[in-house]
């Protein structure tokens, strides 16, 4: 495993994701999380894939397609995904908040859509799911949205989720803060 944000997320979900599920990357990117999902979930499962850069939409289905790989993505945003996918019918979503790596740097999430998206995943998500978030921060995109998204996880009904976060203490500058959720 990478002793990373992207390393430790993605050991999270090889370990919580099991073959048969219905996932959903709710910000595609470069494609990288889809595969994975499509990869644990197998022939058998589902992965859905939001972003609302065309680019990315194209980056993440030409990875698919060089891996051999299957996956329903979607040019909108991650906002709308409770559209695609029925209330508590989800295993696992996973979200990337920031930017497009590679991407123009003036386009990236913001709390407006980010959080609206969080809560509708939370509905999205069966008994048993999880989900995980990446929260990348700082640079052009600033900090408006990772104190919201912060603050917003410490509303959540600790009856019915789990939420950790976790904070890399000697890592300079502003790295990735990686989030879990489990709905009991």
């Amino acid at each position: 495993m990478q002793l990373n944000t992207l390393g430790v997320v993605h050991s999270f979900l090889q370990q919580s994701v099991k073959a048969g599920a219905f996932c959903i990357d709710a910000t595609a990117g470069k494609g990288r999380d889809t595969a994975l999902l499509c990869r644990i979930s197998g022939e058998t499962g589902r992965v859905l894939a939001f972003d609302i850069q065309q680019d990315a939409v194209d980056q993440t289905r030409a990875l698919l397609e060089r891996e051999g790989l299957h996956a329903e993505v979607i040019c909108d945003s991650h906002s709308n995904m409770e559209a695609y996918a029925a209330p508590e019918s989800v295993d696992c979503i996973v979200f990337n908040f920031g930017r497009l790596p590679g991407g123009d740097v003036r386009i990236f999430t913001t709390a407006d859509t980010s959080i609206p998206a969080i809560a509708a995943s939370l509905r999205l998500l069966k008994k048993g799911g999880v989900m995980s978030l990446a929260l990348y921060y700082g640079g052009e995109n600033g900090y408006e949205e990772r104190d919201a998204i912060l603050a917003f996880l410490k509303t959540i009904d600790d009856q019915t989720f789990t939420v950790l976060s976790c904070d890399w203490m000697n890592r300079k500058n502003d790295p990735p803060i990686p989030i879990f959720i489990w709905k009991e």
